[in-house]
């Protein structure tokens, strides 16, 4: 039961993971039918399904699960490592792995006109939203509603709060330079899909500067998306708040997968 805890854990705080479960075996095996181990993005597991070669094998299996979101169904033979067989037990094994995977979840930095209008539209799609603003007083569901969480911190404390990979879609819309300069570094050695950044061309010049001053490699600049959104000559937060949630909408069905959400 402990391994379905911290399957629960992981899930609830939205951190990818695969469940791998033994689910049939036949004669000598390190571990029979129910057996769990559950595998993380990073490659960190808990539990076991034997241990050595074969524990390795499924890890890395879970791992590319993770990546297309598929399920998988492995058979293994334990009997002559020389054919390749992961073992000699002299038995067979059958193991299920099925990756977990978060809704897409859209962060958004800086809770005023635009931010308030980007959390209820993609909230109205379907994404997970976190909101976020280091002012109190704004990064709350009664002056910013929508949100499925609220973080009323810096920008550079957000991977202290949540997880950051590759179904992350970071929406800045903040109050000015000084704040996209102090928090982006941090943010662009995560896995984030999207880094999207309003302001006007001058703005993110502006910004590309700075960063470079704090040694920020161009190939990390070059991750930033600025002007945010589509083209579509947008002039309201409304209007913006489409153009920005088009622009995510087309990129990640880029690379959609079939993916279990939970």
């Amino acid at each position: 039961m402990e391994i379905l805890e911290r399957l629960e854990q992981a899930v609830h705080s939205g951190k990818p993971v695969a469940l791998c479960t033994v689910v049939n075996t036949r004669g000598a095996v390190p571990r029979h039918a129910g057996a769990k181990m559950i595998v993380f993005s990073d490659g960190h597991t808990e539990g076991t399904v034997g241990g050595g070669e074969i524990e390795n094998l499924v890890r890395d299996e879970a791992q590319e699960s993770l990546n297309d979101g598929k399920t998988r169904f492995l058979n293994y033979d334990l009997i002559d490592p020389e054919k390749g067989d992961p073992g000699v037990c002299g038995g067979t094994m059958s193991i299920f792995v099925e990756p977990f995977i978060h809704d897409p979840t859209v962060v958004i930095v800086g809770a005023g006109h635009v931010g308030r209008s980007v959390a209820h539209l993609a909230g109205w799609l379907g994404f997970r939203v976190v909101i976020s603003d280091d002012r109190e007083e704004l990064c709350n569901p009664q002056a910013t509603p929508g949100g499925d969480q609220y973080l009323p911190v810096l920008m550079s404390q957000l991977p202290e709060h949540i997880e950051i990979d590759s179904q992350t879609y970071l929406v800045l819309v903040t109050r000015g330079t000084d704040v996209d300069v102090e928090g982006l570094p941090v943010l662009l050695e995560s896995d984030a899909a999207y880094i999207g950044l309003i302001g006007s061309k001058n703005r993110f010049k502006h910004t590309q500067e700075k960063l470079a001053e704090k040694g920020i490699s161009p190939e990390a600049i070059q991750r930033i998306k600025s002007p945010i959104g589509l083209d579509i000559h947008a002039e309201t937060p409304e209007e913006i708040a489409v153009s920005i949630m088009a622009e995510i909408i087309a990129l990640r069905n880029e690379g959609t997968s079939h993916k279990r959400k939970v």
